[in-house]
């Protein structure tokens, strides 16, 4: 990992909520202050539905203008958009929904058609929302999280998608995938490291061992695919529970 990215501990995963909730609104204030519109990676998961949640509800959902916030996600099951396990139901129903904003704002996956499809399609809708000259195009901030095994978003260990250096989205097939074993469509490296800001937030006992290798300095010759994961020309922050965080203590 490199040196420069920071790592925070906080007490537990309510505090880590709260805390990354505010991260991402300060994040949105300070970007539009001089610029018109700010564009948001979302991630799935459990953690994420608690950031959500806090988002969509007073005081935070009073402090910025939504209507000026787009929504993306870093990747998706290829399931319907109203599927339990859509990255793009949950964030909805815990936070969209609460929102004031135009629907054009929320740029989603299409989980429901073919997952090649799906992909080319949403690498188009990138292409269009930042305008064909700007490449590779540059979020404002990307929240990820990170798996038992060490992915993040849909890159999983030792899958091709991982080498992709072309493509901003690919398609991961079901025999890539630990079970459940439903196709996803995925950012890729090359696009998720162009953001300007990267959040990577982790709760939970059962990730403390890869944490603990994600943040090593020891010169491990296995690279988990979230070790891979650095803005080349912006900044990362690692938000912990002190639970995920309890084996990189001194």
């Amino acid at each position: 990992m490199p040196t420069s990215a920071a790592v925070i501990v906080y007490k537990d995963a309510n505090e880590l909520a709260r805390q990354a909730a505010g991260y991402i609104l300060s994040s949105i204030e300070q970007t539009l202050v001089g610029h018109e519109r700010f564009s948001l990676v979302l991630s799935g998961g459990s953690t994420p539905k608690a950031i959500y949640t806090l988002l969509g509800q007073p005081p935070l959902v009073d402090r910025v203008p939504w209507s000026r916030v787009h929504f993306f996600w870093g990747d998706e099951r290829c399931v319907p958009p109203d599927h339990a396990d859509s990255n793009y139901c949950m964030a909805y129903e815990t936070l969209l929904s609460y929102l004031v904003l135009p629907l054009q704002n929320i740029h989603r996956i299409q989980g429901e058609i073919p997952p090649e499809e799906s992909a080319a399609s949403y690498e188009q809708t990138i292409t269009e929302f930042f305008g064909e000259h700007i490449r590779p195009p540059r979020f404002d901030l990307v929240l990820l999280g990170m798996g038992n095994d060490g992915h993040t978003a849909s890159l999983f260990p030792d899958s091709p998608a991982l080498d992709e250096t072309q493509r901003w989205v690919v398609a991961v097939d079901h025999t890539q995938l630990p079970a459940p074993l439903v196709a996803r469509v995925t950012m890729t490296l090359p696009l998720l490291n162009a953001a300007r800001r990267i959040a990577l937030i982790v709760s939970g006992a059962a990730k403390a061992g890869q944490v603990r290798r994600a943040l090593s300095e020891d010169g491990d010759a296995t690279v988990l695919p979230v070790q891979r994961v650095y803005p080349e020309d912006g900044e990362m922050v690692w938000l912990l529970d002190d639970a995920a965080a309890n084996m990189i203590h001194p």
